[in-house]
Formats: structure tokens, sequence, C-alpha cells
């Protein structure tokens, strides 16, 4: 089926369905029930779809039916995804965003494979800002590091936040949620680095070359001790001016493209 061609194959949902999305759009608990995630935008969907993902229902703003960019969308979808539209107004109910999205979309939560023994991870732990974590997993996409561990504090990785902050990342990364961060560190054979501003070395000081652990923390209390107890060394980043700090995902930027600096030598 053609969905360009074929509109009028859509349907209107009915409200307790429109009650059903906008509860899975706005809470965590709904979305890992239902195994789902909820995709805001035309390029979400489209990341999913060139990652290979499934779209299994598409809920179509009434006002962008004559954009192009959505057409091409939806001559893309396979016969399988479930096409409804909704009015303007209604789709900006049940959005979190200042403004009604072109559309809607779910998908299933992905089930990452078993990571490489050596292959470079971040460990994250309980990162509480959505826009910090999706920073975070769109630099670690570009930077190559493709296996990412969150704890279970950390914010839901699939709420739409941080799915748009992720710009598409998480469809190029292998992300374990409610990891044991303490098990992963200790079993990881490569260098495991934890930033940390107290006795610890430049992080220009290291050899990043080889498989690499980076564990960042919590925007507020840093990474604990066990953690830290199990490092190879605790890593600070310069600052010759007057921040005593760095925001975490500056800071896993700059440790990230430190490493690709030293690859690309």
């Amino acid at each position: 089926m053609d969905h360009a061609l074929h509109f009028q194959d859509h349907y209107l949902p009915h409200n307790d369905e429109v009650k059903a999305l906008a509860r899975l759009a706005q809470h965590s608990r709904d979305r890992r029930k239902e195994g789902v995630m909820v995709l805001e935008g035309i390029h979400l969907a489209d990341s999913c779809l060139q990652a290979g993902g499934v779209l299994s229902r598409l809920y179509v703003n009434e006002g962008a039916l004559g954009k192009a960019e959505l057409q091409a969308l939806l001559s893309r979808l396979p016969a399988a995804c479930v096409v409804a539209t909704l009015p303007e107004a209604v789709m900006a109910k049940v959005t979190a965003l200042t403004s009604a999205c072109e559309l809607l979309a779910l998908c299933e939560r992905p089930r990452p494979p078993a990571p490489q023994a050596a292959a470079s991870r971040l460990l994250l732990e309980d990162i509480q800002d959505p826009g910090n974590l999706g920073t975070i997993l769109r630099t670690a996409a570009a930077a190559g590091v493709f296996e990412v561990f969150l704890s279970k504090g950390c914010v839901d990785v699939f709420s739409p936040k941080v799915l748009r902050a992720g710009m598409g990342a998480h469809f190029a990364l292998n992300i374990h949620e409610h990891a044991d961060l303490a098990a992963e560190l200790a079993g990881f054979a490569g260098r495991k680095l934890v930033t940390y501003l107290e006795g610890s070395s430049s992080l220009y000081s290291h050899d990043l070359t080889g498989p690499v652990a980076f564990v960042f923390g919590n925007e507020g209390a840093g990474v604990n001790e066990t953690l830290l107890a199990l490092a190879d060394a605790r890593i600070r980043i310069p600052m010759p001016g007057h921040a005593e700090s760095l925001n975490v995902a500056m800071a896993a930027t700059v440790c990230l493209f430190e490493r690709v600096r030293q690859l690309e030598k």
C-alpha cells in the first residue's frame, strides 16, 4: 500500500484512543507497560525508518498534510503501519511541544544486542535532565561510541524529550537500560575513566586510542564511590577560566571528541 497515494485509508481515532496516545506521550510508566516509544515529528520517524525500525502506528496532523516531506515519509511506510489523522488542535493537546508537530509515531522500544567486549562505551549514572541525556547520546553517536549503559536512576531514555534532544541518535546506538554499572565497569577490559574534580589527572594526559569506558555521574551528586573505586583513573577537564565545573553533557562532549582527536592523529 502506498500511503501517500491511498491516504483515504486513514481513519479518525476515537476519543479513547486519543486519550491513550496522550498518556503514552506524557508518562514513562505507560510507555514501558506497552513497550513503545513515541516519536514526535518527521525527523525522528524518518530516522527510525532509515535505521530499519518499524512504525506500528502513525498519527498525522491534518494541518501538515500538504507538506511534501510528510507525503514522502508516508510513501515509504509499509502496509502494516496504521495511519490516523488528528485535527491540529487535538494534536497540540497530545504533544508536549509548544505547537503541534506534523506527526506522532509509535514504535517498539529496541532491545539492544549484547555489547562487544572490546567496544568503547559510556556509563551514565542517574542523569536526570532529558536535554543532557539526549545531548550525550547525540554526541556518542557522532563520536562513534555506540554502547551506552544507563543506571536505573536515569530519566527515561525513550521519553519524547530525550528523543527530541537525541535527534535520531537513539537509532544508531545500543542503549542498555537499568544496567548494573559497577558490574559492567568491573568486567570491562579496557581503560576505565571517571570524571572527577578532586585528586584527578588531566583528560589530555591519557591515551584514549584503545577501548575506553567513560563514566559520567548525576548532575548534582556526581559519580558514586563504588564506581570511583573501580576506575583506572579519575580525570578532569582543565578549565583555566572561572567556571568551577562543566555541564555533564558538555563534559561528555569534550571527553568523547578528545578520543576522536587522538584516533585521527
